[in-house]
């Protein structure tokens, strides 16, 4: 019944935009949001995605997010991202970080920046596995909007827009998210466009 009652209310809200696979004969692998059903990962940044292996195993073959990959080394959360979680993170795309400010991106990998940095990627992370499905359904639920608590301390908003979903940071920057339902074994990926900013 639960199952029933969160499909009906995906289609009242709408769905988050599906990403196809490279092979013509493959269905979306994002979460089908007019029947609710799980299928295959989507492929990101050229790479195949593995549900049966952790965040990091996986985002360290996206070619779009070498960068991510990059700082989340440099802040030294490897450990705490392959670690049982479950995690969902909002994955900025290299063209994401390039879009900061001119340098940004190489004071924040500096060793005596670690802080920020963590500050920063812990930021774009929250407990718990909130695929999709949750996230409209937290949305329909809070009338239009879903505020996440991040590991970060922080507070990210959720809301739909079109036909998927967009996320305001503290600084009032929005990001779109682009691939959803990246499942990992250890939480979900979604993609997004925008570096997310906290109050520092």
């Amino acid at each position: 019944m639960q199952f029933k009652l969160l499909a009906a209310a995906l289609i009242a809200a709408g769905s988050l935009t599906a990403c196809a696979m490279n092979d013509g004969n493959t269905r979306s692998n994002n979460m089908d949001m007019r029947s609710g059903s799980k299928m295959s990962n989507p492929m990101v940044g050229g790479a195949m995605m593995y549900s049966n292996k952790d965040i990091i195993d996986n985002a360290v073959n996206s070619k779009d997010h070498t960068t991510l990959v990059a700082a989340v080394k440099a802040a030294g959360l490897v450990d705490t991202l392959k670690g049982p979680g479950p995690f969902t993170v909002f994955a900025p795309t290299n063209a994401a970080f390039d879009a900061l400010p001119a340098g940004t991106v190489a004071t924040l990998l500096k060793p005596e920046m670690k802080g920020d940095l963590t500050t920063v990627l812990t930021y774009h992370v929250v407990p718990g596995r909130l695929d999709a499905a949750a996230l409209v359904a937290r949305i329909k639920a809070g009338g239009g909007k879903a505020m996440l608590t991040t590991v970060q301390g922080g507070t990210l908003t959720a809301m739909s827009a079109g036909s998927g979903v967009s996320i305001t940071d503290a600084k009032g920057n929005v990001a779109t998210v682009t691939t959803a339902n990246v499942y990992q074994s250890n939480g979900v990926i979604h993609v997004v466009d925008k570096v997310l900013m906290p109050s520092m």
